[in-house]
Formats: structure tokens, C-alpha cells, sequence
């Protein structure tokens, strides 16, 4: 299977994309609900969190692993890839989706001044930052932490005036450095796309990681055969939560856009 895997019900959107572009395979889904959110955790325990979220998503048959949180691309990512994996999974992968969204807001950005929304733990940790100079040093970079965006999602508010004012309030420093292109570095963001559109004018390109990574893990696939003729293909979809509260399955038809059934587990 191709695991996905995100502190809470962010991830559901990144799946969502995945299942339009490659509906073909099986995916197994795992919400970290009972310990989110990981945005202002230390980079040693969102390593801890998200190690054993990789190590249990690969003792149920997964071979492919995306990280589909912000946070954990930013502060586990490399670690998992270049410790973890060597020593207890060699033959599998761990991928993340701050590479995926750097490399198509470059390729997007005509004046290379690309802003950022993120937690407070993705600004801080400067990931897009560094990624984004690695491929191109001219670039310009003009981050900004949204730590009320998530609150006001998981609450019901996103499509009200509580949304309006902080979004006002996020984006209006990032316009003032006359950037051409938006990061929603957080896959929450995506339930606020419309409205962030509707703020920042259409001279905006917002790029949105789960459209983005959906794309770049066809690429992947298409790539590297020794994965891809690993996945199985009938079509199945499972979801795992470690907390399974009254409000899951509200906000999970949010991101997925249908209701969905899930399993409680312990990581």
C-alpha cells in the first residue's frame, strides 16, 4: 500500500488529490488526532511522533510512505531517509511534501519573491526557506506563522468572519513584499484556498501541496518501477486515527469531501 500520513485530518486532502490522479492503488491513511498539533513541537519529538508513525505504517504493508504534514517533511524527513530507513527499511521510502511544493513554486514564480503560510513550527524551522535557496539563491523568501488558521478549521469556523480577519491579518504583511507567488505550507490551508484566492488577486499563483505532490508522486512512480510494481492496485482506501472524537468525522468529510469510516490504533 502507499501510506499517508499526517498529524490530524490535514492529510485528507493530500489524499484526496492522490485518489484523483492515481485512483488505481491502495492506500492506508493515519491521523495522528490523539497528538496534534505538531506545529509547535520540539524537532526531537515530532522526529519521535513521526518515526513511529512510519514504523507502524510500514508493519502494516506499506512500502511507500508520504509524509503528507508540513511539519514532519520539515523537521523528520531527512533524518527518517538518511538513519531510519537504512538500518530497519532499506527496500522502502519515506517522501515528504515541502520538495514537491518548493520545486513548482520556482518553477510558477516570474519575480522569484514567493511567500509562505505555515504553523509556527514550519516558519521556524526555515525549511522552505533553505529548500527554496538550494535550487534557486537569487530567490526572495518572505515567510509568515498563521498559528490561529488551524484552530479556526478544526472549529467549524473556516467559512467565517473570524477566518476573514486572520487571513487579513496573515496575508497582508506577505503582500506588502510584492510577491508573485503563495506556499500554503500547511495542509490545512487548502479547506481556505477560495478565500485566500479572493484576497490575494489573481496576479497571485497559490500553490497548494497536495495538487502539487499528487503530480510528483505519478512522476516518482513512473520513475522508479523497484516501488511502483510493489504497490497493489485494487482500489481500496483505510483510514486510521489514534483518537476518534465526536468532531473526526465532521472535519474528515471536510478534507475528503465525503464520509469516511475510521479505525482507532495505537502508535
Amino acid at each position: 500500500m502507499i501510506g499517508v500520513f499526517d498529524s490530524g485530518f490535514g492529510g485528507l486532502a493530500v489524499l484526496r488529490e492522490f485518489l484523483r490522479v492515481l485512483p488505481h492503488y491502495d492506500y492506508l491513511y493515519l491521523g495522528d488526532n490523539a497528538r496534534i498539533p505538531y506545529g509547535t513541537r520540539s524537532d526531537a519529538v515530532v522526529l519521535k511522533f513521526t518515526q513511529q508513525a512510519v514504523a507502524y505504517l510500514f508493519a502494516q504493508g506499506c512500502v511507500l510512505i508520504i509524509l503528507a504534514c508540513h511539519t514532519a517533511s520539515s523537521k523528520a524527513l531527512r533524518t527518517i531517509q538518511q538513519k531510519y530507513l537504512p538500518l530497519h527499511y532499506p527496500e522502502n521510502r519515506v517522501l515528504g511534501v515541502v520538495i514537491p511544493t518548493v520545486e513548482e513554486a520556482l518553477a510558477r514564480s516570474v519575480s522569484k519573491r514567493i511567500g509562505v503560510i505555515a504553523t509556527e513550527g514550519t516558519v521556524a524551522s526555515n525549511s522552505f526557506k533553505i529548500e527554496l535557496r538550494k535550487l534557486d539563491p537569487t530567490v526572495q523568501v518572505f515567510q509568515q506563522a498563521c498559528p490561529l488558521l488551524v484552530p479556526i478549521i478544526e472549529c467549524g469556523e473556516q467559512d467565517g468572519e473570524v477566518a476573514d480577519l486572520m487571513l487579513a491579518k496573515y496575508l497582508t504583511p506577505l503582500l506588502a513584499h510584492q510577491i508573485d507567488t503563495l506556499i500554503l505550507g500547511c495542509t490545512h490551508y487548502s479547506i481556505l484556498k477560495p478565500k485566500i484566492q479572493h484576497y490575494v488577486n489573481s496576479g497571485v499563483e497559490i500553490i497548494c501541496s497536495g495538487e502539487v505532490t499528487a503530480m510528483k508522486l505519478a512522476d516518482y512512480l513512473q520513475r522508479h518501477p523497484e516501488i511502483e510494481t510493489r504497490l497493489s492496485r485494487n482500489g481500496r482506501r483505510r483510514y486510521l486515527t489514534t483518537d476518534l472524537t465526536p468532531r473526526f468525522r465532521e472535519l474528515a468529510g471536510l478534507f475528503m469531501r465525503e464520509e469516511i469510516e475510521a479505525e482507532v490504533v495505537q502508535l
